[in-house]
């Protein structure tokens, strides 16, 4: 579902506070765990800078996301609303790319690693350019590339996996699969409270994400 063009928005106002209150709650939660995994890494006996670079990446990627949909889904004026439609839609691709970073960077580092992070990149910022050219249109095209790019893991599935622990593997895959089921909601506008719900998947699939990082990049190598 899009939010119509000229700053309209097709969300009742107690549903764009719905919306901005879940993602603030998002955003505040995302800069404590953020900070969390950021310390935690520089008190390692043994400081990896590679770790610190990907967490950095991750977090900076999870705080933009929720704070730009906060304040987009928070503001009435027209011409802001566009303007943070835009950096919502732009975090989503900087998200995706920013949660395979510490994986790829601290568990999968090596030539399968980096390919994948240079293409998962290059898709994040080839997503967000056609979005800031054409900011209203391929709607179905842009749903398409998040999902793509979510999965594209499949692709290092098995080094990725002999990489991570049970429980790693297990909340990485849940949480691509709570952001996949997510997207029903956000494309079916004719279920009540639906972008509410989608915002519910994300908390949920972005928590299972968090706890893979914690449980698996920040252990890795450590002394």
């Amino acid at each position: 579902m899009t939010t119509p063009p000229h700053g309209e928005t097709p969300f009742s106002v107690f549903e764009e506070a719905l919306h901005s209150i879940s993602h603030g709650i998002g955003a505040a939660l995302s800069l404590a765990g953020f900070a969390i995994l950021l310390v935690l890494a520089g008190l390692a006996a043994q400081v990896d800078p590679w770790k610190i670079v990907g967490i950095s990446l991750y977090g900076t990627s999870l705080v933009l996301l929720y704070t730009a949909s906060t304040v987009y889904h928070g503001v009435r004026h027209p011409r802001l609303k566009r303007l943070f439609q835009s950096l919502d839609h732009c975090a989503i691709y900087l998200l995706i790319a920013g949660t395979y970073t510490p994986f790829l960077l601290v568990n999968l580092r090596g030539p399968t690693g980096w390919t994948l992070l240079a293409t998962v990149w290059s898709l994040a910022l080839a997503g967000i350019a056609c979005k800031l050219a054409w900011p209203h249109r391929f709607e179905v095209l842009r749903v398409a590339l998040y999902l793509v790019m979510g999965w594209l893991v499949v692709l290092a599935g098995d080094a990725l996996a002999a990489s991570l622990s049970t429980t790693g593997l297990a909340l990485l895959v849940a949480g691509g699969v709570t952001y996949t089921l997510g997207v029903a909601f956000y494309a079916i506008s004719a279920i009540p409270f639906n972008h509410a719900i989608w915002h519910l998947f994300v908390m949920g699939g972005s928590t299972c994400h968090y706890f893979a990082v914690f449980t698996d990049v920040l252990p890795f190598g450590s002394s």
